[in-house]
């Protein structure tokens, strides 16, 4: 069961990721016949783009995550518990030691950022330091870790990147058609022609970036489900993630939270609850304890 839920959740990530490029194609197409009638002219433009900005971002995006979020850098002698089960959950996962963070907060959150294994980063609160016993925080840094291992981070980093170019075109697209969309001449377009223009400009002005969007959301909800089943991989002791995501949904939000980084903890450090948790990056606790009990 166990594996199954990790091979089923890998193939769901390549299908969002294969989802994702066909939502920037169809934008990108719609910015091309905004510009010169034409989609491919607008495609290349958004491919370039993407892969332009994923090169900027990728650079150093962990030490930029933990400086956002307030981490300061921790070494073993600083906290030798919490090092030592880092440095265990790595050795399970066969992955290099990543650096650790503290943030100064008093709600139970961790998460795992960088570019991949080699250079990599955890971060806990003391909230979570304070009101977990081992097993709990073996749980969640097994969570961590799986990100780690799985290229999680990448993933995110590289849905972060696609989500916002899809933004951007958006954005300029609208200013295009603010200014010369009304003068256009399409009378020697044929009828076919000019509905398949409405449709990529309504998609680009609209249903893209809402698209993506969701896209984004089922990604990251999809990875979660995985460092799960990976951090039950790592420890082979479902009851302590359990444990610990019943204290953490339980907890208060976290004071100062980035919100360009809700998506990398481990729980929503807002606590969104209501009609705005239907658009949350975060599957139900309720969802994820279910699955783990399952295990």
């Amino acid at each position: 069961m166990l594996y199954q839920q990790i091979a089923r959740n890998k193939r769901k990530t390549a299908f969002l990721l294969v989802i994702f490029l066909i939502i920037l194609a169809l934008v990108g197409g719609g910015l091309g016949y905004l510009i010169n009638g034409e989609p491919l002219s607008g495609i290349a433009i958004a491919l370039i783009g993407s892969l332009i900005y994923l090169f900027i971002v990728l650079q150093n995006p962990g030490n930029l995550v933990m400086s956002m979020n307030h981490g300061r850098e921790i070494h073993e002698e600083d906290d030798p518990e919490l090092w030592h089960i880092v440095e265990d959950m790595s050795l399970a996962g066969q992955i290099p030691m990543p650096r650790v963070f503290i943030i100064n907060d008093p709600s139970p959150n961790a998460f795992a950022t960088g570019r991949d294994p080699k250079h990599s980063y955890v971060a806990v609160t003391n909230g979570l330091r304070d009101k977990l016993n081992r097993s709990e925080l073996e749980g969640v840094l097994g969570h961590e870790i799986s990100h780690i291992r799985n290229y999680d981070i990448l993933v995110s980093t590289i849905g972060v990147a696609l989500a916002a170019v899809i933004s951007f075109i958006s954005s300029f697209a609208s200013r295009i058609w603010w200014w010369t969309g009304s003068d256009r001449d399409d009378k020697d377009s044929s009828p076919l022609e000019s509905i398949l223009k409405v449709v990529a400009i309504i998609f680009t002005l609209i249903l893209g970036p809402l698209a993506a969007g969701l896209a984004q959301m089922a990604l990251s909800r999809n990875r979660e489900y995985l460092a799960d089943a990976g951090s039950v991989e790592l420890t082979r002791n479902p009851q302590g993630l359990i444990s610990a995501l019943k204290k953490i949904s339980n907890s208060e939000p976290m004071k100062d939270p980035d919100p360009s980084s809700a998506g990398l903890y481990i729980e929503n450090p807002l606590h969104n609850r209501g009609l705005s948790s239907l658009f949350d990056t975060h599957p139900p606790t309720a969802d994820r304890i279910k699955r783990l009990e399952n295990m």
